[in-house]
């Protein structure tokens, strides 16, 4: 397994089947704005030795203070595989040259994949406001 952030490498056919039909927070997406959310971010896709992806994440980031990870989905048929842990440890070793203050992400149920990366929960989650 490899990880690539070469967008011309990722099958956002693929990526878009995931998220539209796979994934709670984006059930329903277009492809318009799949390709669209790609085409304005980090893409990180695992790929198996043969090609097939395994596992997508992106990433938005002013590439000075901030980063959010987010659409991050690993392949019913490839869970177990280490895939998440190679996607957010690619992550993670590609945001941490840019010396960000902050890289926030959302998850549901994956709290300790994201521990061994660093992550922390929120020490003031009464200050996050969104909108929409």
């Amino acid at each position: 397994m490899r990880v690539t952030t070469d967008l011309s490498e990722i099958d956002i056919e693929t990526v878009h089947r995931w998220l539209s039909e796979g994934a709670y927070w984006a059930l329903g997406r277009s492809r318009d704005v799949v390709e669209r959310a790609a085409q304005g971010s980090l893409n990180f896709c695992a790929l198996d030795d043969d090609g097939t992806p395994l596992g997508y994440a992106r990433v938005v980031t002013d590439h000075a203070t901030f980063a959010w990870l987010c659409d991050v989905y690993v392949d019913p048929d490839a869970r177990g595989r280490g895939v998440g842990q190679a996607l957010a440890g690619t992550v993670v070793a590609t945001l941490e040259p840019l010396n960000l203050k902050r890289i926030l992400l959302v998850t549901q149920d994956a709290h300790g994949l994201y521990e061994k990366f660093g992550f922390t929960l929120y020490p003031t989650p009464e200050r996050l406001m969104q909108r929409g």
